[in-house]
């Protein structure tokens, strides 16, 4: 019996599997998205193999761990309490909704009113859930380009209570992404003003650029604006502005194929800056 076990962890967009011995003790990984299997001094790479064997796809290289970078260095020091990596899409409003009574977090007084007319029901439905539900589908979207090289964040503070729903990190550049619920409604865009259904418009564009502009003071970068409209019946954006991009959620994967711009090396020094809680307190 190999005196090895293998454990996978998913984390920080990597997928890795965890050589450790009897004891708990790390001696290695492999890295599925790079196709490295790291070895520790001290390690049998030969065992490490052996044990690693069944996982292993395609053509891998084995070595030592490489050298941390600066931006490792920064990201390994960060207090907890400063880093914005573990909020979920919507965390501001996860917080504003947990502080309702519980009875109207699922859109109605109790249990007990499942029979109550359909108004009163709708009455009781506050507007931020379906605010969250679309941060989530976004977020959930930008979530999965992290297997295409981009790192992302979700609900990052700015002073004033404002927030920037996403940023997103990748090879195509520094996206501050704004969600908007549409929910089967038609959409229409007049720069700024963007209409949903019959509501009266609101300046979207304006404020995703100014999230935009926030973003790229913070971290001395080009940042683009992006509107990402959720679930529109129909989506009217004719001119397209030149400066803000426009899409569907539907669209979000089609990032992944987008490059020339940012380096791997690039994109994760950008994000150990953006993920510090202190580098957005001055924007």
């Amino acid at each position: 019996m190999s005196r090895l076990r293998v454990t996978p962890a998913r984390g920080q967009g990597r997928d890795r599997l965890y050589v450790s011995l009897r004891d708990g003790t790390t001696v290695a990984w492999y890295d599925k998205g790079t196709g490295r299997v790291s070895v520790l001094s001290g390690a049998g790479r030969d065992e490490v193999l052996a044990a690693l064997a069944p996982y292993l796809t395609g053509e891998v290289t084995v070595g030592p761990p490489r050298v941390p970078t600066p931006a490792d260095l920064d990201r390994l020091s960060l207090h907890p309490d400063d880093d914005l990596a573990p909020n979920r899409p919507g965390e501001g409003l996860h917080a504003e909704l947990d502080a309702l009574p519980a009875a109207d977090r699922v859109g109605r007084a109790g249990p007990d009113e499942s029979s109550a007319p359909l108004p009163w029901r709708r009455w009781r439905q506050d507007p931020r859930q379906a605010e969250l539900l679309a941060q989530e589908t976004v977020g959930d979207g930008l979530d999965r380009l992290e297997g295409a090289g981009w790192r992302v964040l979700h609900s990052i503070p700015l002073p004033g209570a404002a927030r920037i729903d996403h940023l997103a990190i990748g090879p195509a550049g520094v996206l501050a992404v704004r969600t908007l619920s549409a929910r089967k409604r038609r959409v229409g865009v007049a720069d700024p003003q963007v209409r949903v259904g019959r509501a009266a418009p609101v300046p979207h564009l304006r404020w995703a650029r100014r999230a935009a502009e926030r973003a790229s003071h913070a971290l001395a970068a080009d940042v683009r604006p992006v509107l990402a409209v959720v679930e529109p019946a129909r989506l009217d954006a004719l001119p397209m502005p030149p400066d803000v991009r426009i899409l569907r959620d539907t669209e979000i994967p089609a990032l992944a194929s987008l490059g020339g711009v940012l380096k791997p090396a690039d994109i994760e020094s950008l994000y150990a800056t953006a993920r510090n809680r202190h580098n957005w307190l001055r924007v």
